[in-house]
């Protein structure tokens, strides 16, 4: 729990440096790069986990790798990380920094369950539907499941909208049965 605390402070921090630099979308894109590298390159991620390294040396070989990739205050930001030993939570600080910004922007990603594949119209409309019900910009993140027989599940942070057949024909049988 701390540390997802420390990561959204984190994030946050450079959420307002990326919105004074005014691209936080680029900004987002090139911290997304360096955290999946730390989490896919296992030389990058021993380099940065090594305590026979100095965050001196450390920082040190980031600025050089980094100082023609990305705006100087992202590198600074990086060598913040690691002057502070929070380095590893790289990937963590990037996943709250597009919470952040999806927060921001009035948008919100929901899982949507459904029985079979929906076309590219249907998956469309139902992100379409889900917003004007929100009142936020839906991203919907579609699954497969045909135990459901028919409908959607649609899970938006804890909240669930059960609307499947399976759910409804359940309902039926427990009316049924009581009577």
């Amino acid at each position: 729990m701390r540390d997802a605390t420390i990561a959204r402070n984190y994030a946050d921090v450079l959420l307002s440096l990326a919105r004074k630099g005014e691209d936080p979308h680029g900004w987002g894109r090139m911290a997304r790069e360096l955290a999946d590298a730390v989490e896919r390159d296992v030389k990058l991620r021993r380099f940065l986990e090594s305590p026979r390294l100095s965050a001196e040396r450390k920082s040190e070989v980031l600025a050089k790798a980094f100082q023609d990739r990305f705006p100087r205050v992202l590198v600074r930001f990086l060598q913040t990380l690691v002057a502070k030993g929070r380095q590893m939570l790289l990937p963590q600080i990037v996943t709250e920094y597009f919470n952040l910004l999806d927060e921001a922007e009035g948008r919100v990603h929901a899982r949507v369950t459904v029985a079979r594949a929906p076309s590219a119209d249907e998956e469309a409309a139902i992100a379409a539907q889900l917003s004007r019900s929100l009142g936020k910009q839906v991203v919907p993140h579609v699954a497969v499941n045909p135990a459901i027989l028919g409908g959607v599940v649609v899970k938006v942070g804890d909240t669930v909208m059960d609307g499947s057949v399976r759910r409804r024909l359940s309902l039926l049988r427990t009316r049924m049965a009581a009577r």
